[in-house]
């Protein structure tokens, strides 16, 4: 599943070198529960840096507008420390420099997949273990704001989206599909699967399949359709 996730500027500890275009500071930082009700722990981004290096620098989440490149990406204490470079010459990326520097833009935003098997849930909380690939990491102007995850998810490949919905097997899985694809936050994610399930008119019948089970095999036979659309 491709998800973002982002951190304010002001917990970057973001450092521009001149007027340059070179920064550095905190793409993600661990153990803190962000607004999405999820926690990136250490060592999440050491598999994916060692396997496909370093990751890109776009705009915005824009995977068509790269704007620079990162030179160094390792996790420390607090989380992960990035070292980047906006491109010389290039319009947009002086502009971003620019926002950078007054503040404008207000963080960094991470991107990328994670599986299922790569975080677990205890308490409603979601801890997110290993980001399986690290693709890129965004100068955002909406950082813990919905509309980079929207954005984002745009570019998500159609056969992850379709894997994705394959995989529910669970109201929560469906609440959390519906945060990481969708840009739901998670009471919006919440309060739409509960009015789904009551305009769907969903009733127990008394035989050995769970409530829960019947309401998600009616959600599930309803949304599958999904992945015929997402491939065309």
């Amino acid at each position: 599943m491709l998800i973002n996730k982002s951190i304010a500027l002001i917990d970057c500890d973001l450092k521009m070198v001149g007027d340059s275009g070179r920064f550095e500071g905190y793409a993600s930082v661990f153990n803190v529960k962000d607004l999405q009700g999820d926690v990136v722990k250490p060592g999440a981004y050491k598999a994916s840096l060692a396997k496909f290096g370093m990751p890109k620098m776009f705009y915005d989440h824009r995977w068509d507008m790269p704007i620079g490149r990162y030179e160094d990406a390792d996790e420390r204490a607090k989380g992960l420390y990035v070292v980047g470079e906006m491109t010389p010459g290039h319009s947009r990326a002086a502009d971003v420099a620019a926002a950078m520097r007054h503040k404008t833009l207000d963080g960094l935003s991470v991107g990328g997949y994670v599986g299922k098997g790569d975080f677990t849930v205890e308490n409603d909380t979601r801890f997110i273990n290993v980001w399986s690939k690290l693709i890129e990491i965004s100068p955002t102007t909406f950082p813990a704001n919905e509309k980079a995850r929207i954005t984002g998810i745009k570019h998500a490949d159609a056969d992850d989206l379709a894997e994705a919905i394959a995989d529910i097997e669970s109201i929560r899985d469906l609440e959390r599909l519906l945060r990481d694809a969708g840009g739901f936050s998670k009471g919006a994610a919440t309060a739409l699967v509960a009015r789904v399930k009551a305009v769907l008119g969903v009733v127990g019948e008394p035989d050995e399949e769970s409530a829960e089970a019947k309401q998600l095999r009616q959600l599930h036979e309803r949304i599958s359709g999904l992945s015929a659309v997402i491939r065309t």
